[in-house]
């Protein structure tokens, strides 16, 4: 006779019928049950070494994949630990899977050793956060997470798995729920009708784009749509490369603090046509503040309330369809010829740093010696810091998910896991973590793992020994900094103490050939760069003036 299967073994054989690659995590008292059935499973499981890094692993897989990435820990400050990266994922839009231990239900009424009520924690930060307190509920649980997660706007999802309950027999008709993909929904064609409409009658229309459309793998459609109707596109953060940078209609990125040369557009604009944008890369009031644009939003779901952001029209459905249906019922001949002139004005400032050989490096000149190196479809995961404002600006992209930004949540840290998880699904890409020194410190522990598993990513770190982010803001603000400095160690030899490969620029040629020897190992290296950051405040000033200007 078989022996019964229990609930932990069951909960593995659900996520093998989501079809899990990896999961990610650190084993614990209260998940041997599952450390248990894992170990006879087709999963891979990655031990990290620590669970925040686990969480952004699982959160970048989420979103490189669009499958939900799944992430594990025990109870208690295994879980708190896991916070971060689950609600990095959640505001992003990435879908991810946290499990987590739990005391015995034989406890949880009473005050107990290393005992939260982990639902409630995870419940702010996450679609769906259940406890499975019977064995014959599991599957039910497992698919409810992973539908929930993995649809729009993609999320986290948290599941809670008691010790008892981990260990107890499921009765013999428990099986794992067949996953299910409903078929897009296609828009109304009234609404594609209103938007035809309002796009035919306006003078100065701009598309702004977000990471819906690159989740909605509409890149093609919507270049089309821009070069056929002659509309220029300005891309959030979080989607960059969803129109190629060197397309005539392409303005880059927006959303970094300072008004940029895409202000200029947005702000002229009689129409903004909102594609697969999400308030929290880019708040509405940031480029509607007077309220007196008129929206066209083209998403998969109705648009956020917000008093400054209230579209005219509403196209719900798949993204690259109401692009499609949109296109072919308007014609318009008009070239956008100022925002021509701001591309040509953006263009011009890029290239000017091409020849600018001074050290420390200036952040527009590392960016672009990486941009040389670095192929179309190799991966950029930014850490959070000064950094990520210049990679927004500078790091230019022809196809989406090749530049992975936290956003949304804006989390320092995410670089380093987020890269060990990008090598091991692209095991053929080049992958590079930029990161800052405060961000680096932050998951460094990682390195070990990218080690201990075989994926040789680089990672160069822009060194200031300062938060720089916050120092700029403070020089904005204060016009003076207080308690942003820190000391480095020396990172060659951090690196070589992991068995890793450790190089420092010491001149700006230094960083092409440094880069490119890098990418040759066969195990993860570090770069240690120092970086121009009076270049921030310089910004600033050169920003004021382009947006007093007329271009």
């Amino acid at each position: 006779m078989d022996k019964k299967l229990n609930t932990a073994q069951m909960l593995v054989k659900c996520l093998e019928q989501e079809d899990v690659e990896y999961i990610f995590g650190i084993p614990g008292e209260e998940n041997l049950d599952v450390m248990n059935a894992l170990q006879e499973s087709s999963i891979n499981f990655i031990t990290t070494r620590h669970e925040q890094g686990a969480a952004f692993m699982a959160d970048v897989y989420g979103r490189l994949t669009g499958k939900a990435g799944v992430c594990l820990s025990t109870l208690g400050p295994g879980a708190t630990n896991l916070v971060t990266g689950v609600a990095d994922a959640h505001e992003d839009g990435a879908p991810l899977i946290a499990i987590t231990g739990q005391v015995g239900t034989e406890r949880m009424h009473i005050t107990s050793h290393q005992s939260l009520d982990l639902c409630k924690l995870f419940e702010p930060i996450t679609k769906k956060s259940k406890q499975i307190v019977r064995p014959d509920t599991v599957s039910e649980i497992v698919r409810i997470a992973f539908k929930y997660a993995e649809s729009e706007k993609p999320g986290a999802c948290h599941i809670d798995l008691p010790v008892n309950i981990a260990g107890m027999e499921v009765s013999d008709d428990e099986k794992p729920l067949e996953k299910r993909n409903a078929p897009p929904e296609m828009a109304d064609i009234n609404s594609i009708e209103d938007a035809a409409g309002a796009i035919f009658s306006s003078q100065h229309p701009v598309v702004l784009v977000g990471s819906g459309a690159v989740r909605g793998r509409c890149c093609e459609a919507l270049t089309r749509f821009a070069e056929s109707l002659k509309i220029p596109v300005i891309n959030t953060m979080m989607a960059k490369g969803i129109i190629p940078y060197d397309n005539k209609y392409s303005l880059w990125t927006v959303g970094i603090p300072q008004k940029d040369y895409a202000n200029k557009v947005l702000e002229k604009a009689d129409l903004v046509i909102a594609v697969g944008y999400d308030i929290v890369e880019y708040a509405p009031v940031r480029w509607n503040r007077e309220r007196n644009h008129r929206i066209i939003h083209v998403d998969t779901r109705p648009s956020h309330i917000n008093k400054y952001f209230e579209p005219a029209v509403e196209v719900i459905g798949d993204i690259a369809h109401s692009l499609t249906q949109i296109r072919r019922r308007v014609h318009r001949n008009t070239e956008p010829e100022f925002a021509l002139k701001v591309k040509a004005a953006m263009e011009e400032e890029y290239n000017s740093y091409a020849e600018d050989n001074s050290f420390p490096m200036k952040p527009q000149k590392i960016l672009y010696d990486v941009r040389k190196v670095l192929a179309d479809d190799d991966i950029v995961i930014s850490d959070v810091g000064a950094h990520k404002m210049w990679i927004a600006r500078h790091y230019h992209c022809r196809i989406p998910n090749t530049c992975i930004i936290s956003n949304g949540f804006a989390t320092m840290g995410i670089a380093v896991p987020g890269a060990v998880s990008a090598k091991l699904i692209n095991p053929d890409k080049k992958v590079l973590a930029i990161t800052g020194d405060g961000g680096f410190m932050m998951n460094s522990q990682e390195i070990e793992t990218a080690l201990r598993i075989g994926t040789p990513i680089v990672i160069l770190i822009f060194n200031d020994s300062n938060y720089g982010l916050i120092k700029w803001k403070q020089m904005d603000k204060f016009n003076k900094s207080c308690y942003v400095n820190f000391i480095n160690p020396d990172f060659v030899k951090y690196a070589e103490s992991f068995g890793a490969r450790g190089y420092r620029v010491e001149t700006a040629e230094d960083l092409i050939p440094t880069l490119e020897e890098a990418f040759r190992q066969n195990v993860a290296c570090i770069i240690d760069c120092k970086v121009d950051y009076d270049e921030n405040i310089k910004l600033t000033t050169h920003l004021k003036e382009v947006y007093a200007s007329e271009i």
